[in-house]
C-alpha cells in the first residue's frame, strides 16, 4: 500500500500539502468564510462517453462548492479499491482526477486508500471533500429566493444520466451521447465577478432538474413557474429517454445549474452565462411568483399546466 501511495497518488496530485505526508494537511486559509462538502463516487461503469468515475470526483466536488459561491481550493480523496482492480485502470482514474484538478484549478492535498475484498466493492468507489473560499457578501442559498426572481439554466439536461446507461447497458445510438460532466466554477465566479446578485445556484445532479428546483422552492418557501418550451433537451438525448422510458426533467446532469437573480439582473447574467463555453444555450426556464409556497409547476408544450413532484426514489441509480 505504500508503494502504491508512493507511485500512484504522490505521483499524480504533487504538491507541498500532499508531500508533507502527515496525518492531515496543514492549509493557509485567508478568507474569513469557507465552504466545505463532501461526497462519495460509486457510478458504474467506472468509464463512459464524456468521463470516468475520477472525472466525476474532481468535479463534483469542486461543483457542490461552486453552488455556494466559493472558489474550490483544495481537495481529499479516499479511495476503496476492490482487490484485483488492475492498477492500470486505478492509475487511468488517478490521471482522469490530475487532469480535472488541473483544469478546476484545485489540489488533492489529503487522501486515504482502502482494499476491500474482492466481489465487495465493484471495482472502485471514491469519496470526496472540498474545501473553497468565499469571497463576497451575497447569502446564495433558497432562503434567499424572492418572487420575482428569474430562474436560468446555464444549457440543455438529461446528458449525463443518458451516457452513463448507453455504457452501462451497451447500448448504441444513432449519435453518441457524451457526459456533460465539466465544472462551473468560472462561470459562477465571472456572475459574481460582474455584481451580479444571485440569490441561489443548484447544479442539477441526482433527480436532475425537477429535483433541483422542488428542494429550492420547498426550503425558501416559494412557487416557482417553468414552461417546458424553453428546456433544451437535445433530440438524442430525448430519443433515448423515450426508448428507455425516463423523463429529462428527472435524469442527472454533472455540468448543468440553474441561477436564481432578480429579473432585472437576467440580460447581463445570460450575456455572461452564454460568452462561457459549454454554457452558449443559457435561457430563463421561469420565474418565483407569488403562488402557493413549496411548489414547483410547469407549463407544458400544449399550453396546460401541472405539478412537478420530486422523484420517488432513483431514477437512474448509481450515475455518480
Amino acid at each position: 500500500m505504500h508503494q502504491l501511495i508512493e507511485k500512484m497518488f504522490i505521483t499524480s496530485f504533487a504538491n507541498p500539502a500532499l508531500s508533507a505526508r502527515h496525518d492531515s494537511a496543514v492549509l493557509n486559509v485567508q478568507s474569513k468564510k469557507i465552504a466545505f462538502t463532501t461526497d462519495s463516487y460509486v457510478v458504474k461503469p467506472l468509464f463512459f462517453r464524456g468521463g470516468d468515475i475520477g472525472t466525476l470526483a474532481i468535479y463534483g466536488t469542486v461543483n457542490d462548492l461552486a453552488m455556494s459561491g466559493a472558489r474550490p481550493l483544495y481537495i481529499s480523496c479516499g479511495f476503496i479499491i476492490e482487490e484485483g482492480l488492475p492498477t492500470e485502470t486505478l492509475w487511468r482514474v488517478a490521471q482522469s482526477m490530475k487532469q480535472a484538478a488541473e483544469i478546476a484549478g484545485v489540489s488533492v492535498v489529503t487522501g486515504d486508500t482502502k482494499v476491500v475484498d474482492r466481489g465487495k466493492g465493484d471495482g472502485l468507489f471514491i469519496n470526496t471533500a472540498g474545501i473553497g473560499e468565499i469571497a463576497h457578501d451575497m447569502t446564495i442559498a433558497p432562503s434567499a429566493v424572492r418572487p420575482g426572481d428569474a430562474v436560468i439554466i446555464s444549457g440543455d439536461i438529461g446528458r449525463h444520466g443518458m451516457a452513463i446507461m448507453a455504457a452501462r447497458e451497451g447500448l448504441e445510438f444513432e449519435s453518441a451521447i457524451e457526459s456533460d460532466c465539466a465544472p462551473l466554477t468560472e462561470a459562477v465566479m465571472n456572475l459574481i465577478k460582474a455584481g451580479i446578485q444571485i440569490h441561489c445556484l443548484r447544479d442539477l445532479t441526482r433527480g436532475g432538474l425537477a429535483s433541483a428546483l422542488v428542494e429550492i422552492a420547498e426550503t425558501g418557501g416559494v412557487h416557482i413557474n417553468i414552461e417546458e418550451a424553453a428546456i433544451a433537451v437535445r433530440e438524442d438525448v430525448r430519443g433515448a429517454c423515450e426508448i428507455l422510458g425516463f423523463d429529462p426533467m428527472y435524469v442527472a446532469n454533472e455540468g448543468r445549474f440553474v441561477a436564481f437573480v432578480p429579473e432585472a439582473e437576467t440580460g447581463r447574467a445570460l450575456d455572461i452565462l452564454r460568452g462561457e463555453k459549454d454554457f452558449d444555450k443559457s435561457t430563463v426556464i421561469g420565474r418565483v411568483t407569488g403562488g402557493r409556497p413549496g411548489i414547483v409547476t410547469m407549463k407544458s408544450r400544449i399550453g396546460a399546466t401541472r405539478i412537478i413532484d420530486m422523484l420517488s426514489g432513483e431514477q437512474l441509480p448509481r450515475i455518480c
